[in-house]
């Protein structure tokens, strides 16, 4: 059996770990770069019917309704409850606060156990051509919201 020791200096031993800290530094803001929300460019119908069906959706080929809306710079409960619902898909409505966005709302056909309904809607917010937010819902009384992705396909 052989064993063989070695003796390490101080300053080799300083920079060895501020070698390996400055690579998992950098490992970990790749990381976390790469779980940023994407940046989709929603400037046409196009591109907007695009995204929808890319998040599983059928709609009808033309948005139902579109309204240009202030996003408050002060929130009551519901605001801040909705934003919880964009973080969650990656946006943050906070970085718009007083700005215009335009709400784009289109019916949605394939939303399972509401196939025939006409109270199920896709809404995309979108500033400056950029999508920042939006939700799924259903307008009846005992309605829902949810985020964007049609769950049953994903």
């Amino acid at each position: 059996m052989f064993i063989k020791s070695f003796k390490v200096k101080k300053n080799f031993s300083f920079i060895a770990a501020a070698v390996l800290l400055v690579l998992v530094g950098m490992i970990l803001f790749i990381t976390l770069r790469g779980r940023k929300a994407s940046v989709y460019s929603l400037k046409s119908e196009g591109d907007r019917q695009a995204f929808i069906s890319q998040m599983g959706w059928e709609t009808d080929k033309e948005y139902d309704e579109c309204k240009v809306v202030i996003i408050p710079e002060e929130w009551n409960d519901v605001y801040k409850r909705y934003n919880e619902l964009q973080k969650e898909q990656g946006f943050d409505l906070e970085k718009y606060k007083g700005e215009t966005a335009e709400i784009y709302t289109y019916k949605v056909h394939n939303y399972k156990g509401y196939e025939d309904s006409e109270d199920v809607f896709i809404n995309l917010y979108i500033c400056d051509g950029v999508l920042i937010g939006g939700d799924v819902c259903c307008t009846r009384l005992d309605g829902f919201m949810q985020g964007l992705k049609n769950q049953e396909k994903a």
